[in-house]
Order: C-alpha cells, then sequence, then structure tokens
C-alpha cells in the first residue's frame, strides 16, 4: 500500500474525529452536531467556500487548486442507524438507540482528512468540492442535496462516492462498471376477507391463508418471470393479523421491498407484485389493495470514471488488491441520485473481518483511514491535473 508521509501524520486527527462522531450518532437529516462539525473543520483548514443546509443540513465545502473551470464532487454521508449498540468500546453511542452501524462515521473522516490535505497542498487545477450528505439510511438526502441544486450552484462536472465494506480485506478496493448496488422499493398489501370464529372456518373468508398464498406466489416472480441472469429479489418481512387464538380476523396487513439491477426488472417487479396479491385475493373470495412504492433508484456506475477509479485504487492499494469486475450487490445506495444527475462512479473498500453493516456489533475499522484518504486525494489531484 502506496501511503504518504503526510497522509500518515493525519491519521490520528482524523482517527479522532471518527470516533468523536460515532460517540454522538445522529440520524438522518436531524445530524445538526455532526454538520456543525463538519463545517467548523472545513473553514479551519481553510477551503475557500463552505455552505451549509444544501439539501436540509448537508454541507459542501470548495477547495480550489490552480486556476480552472473544472469542478468535481466528493461525497460522504454522516447519518447513523437506530440501531443499540452492543460493540461495549470506550467511544461507543452516547446516544441510546441509535449508532454508526453503517460506517458513515468512518467516510465522514476520510473525506474531511482528504479535504485537509487538498487545502494545505493545492497542487491540482480547478474546484474540489467536498460533499457531506445526510439522510442516506432511508431519507434521500442524496436526492435532496441535489434538488437544492447542489450540481449546478457548485459546477460540478462529475461526482464519485465511497463505502466500506466487511468481509473485502482492510484497505481493499473494489468497483464494475453498470450498476454496483440494486434499486430499492417497499410494498404494502392488505388483504380484506370477512372474520369468524376459528372453529367455523367455513363461515368466513380466512385472510391468513390468502396471505399465506400470497406470500407464496410473490416468490414466483423471480423464479418465473424474471431471466435468471438479471438478479432481481421480492421480500415479504412483516406480517400482521389477528391477536386471539380462536378468531380469525378480517383482514392482513404486509409488507415487504423489492430490489433489481435493471430499469426493466424495476418495472416488472412493481407490476407483478400489484397483479399477483390483488389477482390472487381475488381467487380465494377476497380482497387486496397492494401499494408499490419506488424508493432508491440503482446505483450505476459510468464506465469511463470507473475505469479511472480502479486505476486511482490501484495506485494506493496495489494492482492484486482491487477488484475492478467485482460482483454487483443488492443493497441499495441514494448516491444513485447523484449519479444519475452526473457521470462518477462509487467504489468499495474494504473494512476486513468485522461484524456486517447495520449490525449492532459493527464497528468501522480505523486501520483503513490512510487507504480512504490517500484515495480521495489521489482522485482529485490526478483528476484535475492541470
Amino acid at each position: 500500500m502506496t501511503i504518504s508521509d503526510s497522509i500518515k501524520a493525519l491519521v490520528p486527527e482524523v482517527t479522532e474525529w471518527r470516533r468523536d462522531i460515532h460517540r454522538h450518532p445522529e440520524l438522518q437529516y436531524d445530524v445538526h452536531r455532526t454538520a456543525g462539525k463538519v463545517a467548523d473543520l472545513l473553514r479551519q483548514f481553510g477551503c475557500d467556500e463552505v455552505v451549509e443546509g444544501i439539501g436540509r443540513t448537508g454541507v459542501v465545502g470548495v477547495i480550489k487548486g490552480r486556476p480552472g473551470s473544472r469542478a468535481i464532487g466528493l461525497r460522504a454521508d454522516m447519518d447513523a442507524l437506530p440501531i443499540e449498540e452492543t460493540t461495549n468500546l470506550a467511544y461507543s453511542s452516547s446516544a441510546p438507540g441509535k449508532m454508526h452501524a453503517c460506517g458513515h462515521d468512518g467516510h465522514t473522516a476520510m473525506l474531511l482528512g482528504a479535504a485537509k490535505a487538498l487545502a494545505k497542498q493545492r497542487n491540482f487545477t480547478g474546484n474540489a468540492v467536498v460533499i457531506f450528505q445526510p439522510a442516506e439510511e432511508g431519507g434521500s438526502g442524496g436526492r435532496a442535496m441535489v434538488e437544492d441544486g447542489m450540481m449546478e450552484r457548485f459546477a460540478i462536472e462529475e461526482v464519485y462516492g465511497m463505502h466500506n465494506l466487511p468481509g473485502l480485506a482492510p484497505g481493499h478496493f473494489s468497483i464494475c462498471p453498470g450498476p454496483i448496488m440494486a434499486s430499492s422499493d417497499i410494498f404494502d398489501i392488505d388483504v380484506t376477507g370477512r372474520g369468524a370464529h376459528a372453529a367455523k372456518p367455513h363461515e368466513g373468508i380466512d385472510p391468513v391463508l390468502v396471505s399465506a398464498h400470497i406470500i407464496t406466489a410473490l416468490q414466483s416472480i423471480v423464479s418465473r418471470n424474471t431471466d435468471p441472469l438479471k438478479s432481481s429479489v421480492v421480500s415479504v418481512t412483516a406480517v400482521h393479523a389477528g391477536e386471539a387464538y380462536n378468531i380469525i380476523p378480517g383482514s392482513v396487513h404486509m409488507h415487504g421491498t423489492c430490489r433489481a439491477l435493471r430499469p426493466d426488472i424495476r418495472d416488472l417487479l412493481e407490476r407483478r407484485v400489484v397483479e399477483v396479491a390483488e389477482l390472487t385475493a381475488r381467487a380465494f373470495g377476497a380482497s387486496a389493495k397492494a401499494v408499490y412504492t419506488r424508493h432508491y433508484p440503482v446505483t450505476r456506475n459510468h464506465a469511463s470514471q470507473t475505469k479511472f477509479c480502479g486505476e486511482i485504487a490501484r495506485r494506493v492499494a496495489g494492482h492484486d488488491n482491487v477488484d475492478v469486475e467485482a460482483p454487483p450487490m443488492m443493497g441499495a445506495e441514494d448516491f444513485s441520485y447523484m449519479l444519475e444527475a452526473r457521470p462518477g462512479a462509487f467504489i468499495f473498500i474494504g473494512n476486513g473481518d468485522s461484524a456486517g453493516l447495520h449490525n449492532a456489533a459493527y464497528d468501522f475499522n480505523d486501520a483503513i483511514i490512510p487507504a480512504g484518504i490517500s484515495y480521495w486525494t489521489q482522485l482529485a489531484q490526478t483528476r484535475l491535473a492541470g
């Protein structure tokens, strides 16, 4: 791994920022402490412009190099998750029911480290725009920043993101062109039958039985309606019905999620979830209302920018420690909105043998901070080479 002495010197300070942010997790758009800390540090670094309140609570810093018209965006996310931490670390969450279980504390700290290095060196032409985003965890903060005119306001031509990945060796990288993460949609299904005594089921229309058939039938969408080579997921994740042992309820509510790597498959899932639910219910003499809601789109890397990111990662980690043809993941990421607005790429950096993301025992691996800072700084300096 190639890490400069100047980056190594930053690591203790960046680690302390990371652990301070970890101690004080904040959810979705309510990241006022974190955003305030980010803005204060960017001003201390000497950023030429620091703007708060982009996309409600996002922060953008502009670092100007040699005179030039180009500008690229580097993005980190700031929000935590509604999970009770179980790590018992010295810097564990001080907020009950909240923790940084996805490593956004590390993402923010690494980009802050890169911002400090870039602001000191300024050995590039044009503007490096550092983007600190709220509400990645289900709040569409990326979309909020785009809709707030961020790309136009700061003349961003390309945008880049990075996320840690448990299970990938520390400081290694993985990326691929095209879809790298799936779209994420949700559905709600309400089944209405006719309640009855459990000893006299023939006098009612059992919505629990109907729901069981709907759940089974929904699995046929992936297995029988989609091309096996075009990945997709339909998962029912909750079913709510009745309370008594001896009463068949009159209704059932269920909900779940759909994932896809292609827009046409996403369209098919939406159509078939509604059809399967409503028509299956009708076959049993019941009724169903299915509501399908689209959330994050597919995170799609642009080919040229992906190739460039792979080259930068190999400079940092070594040729053999970067997978440039990594398989896509069915998780979702709202950096997708930024990649819909501008060309760019999203890359994973290995977190090592840690607990998984969104796990109460997860912790960001501070040992990968030097690789993350190096990736960001070399990316900016190379892409904005005069």
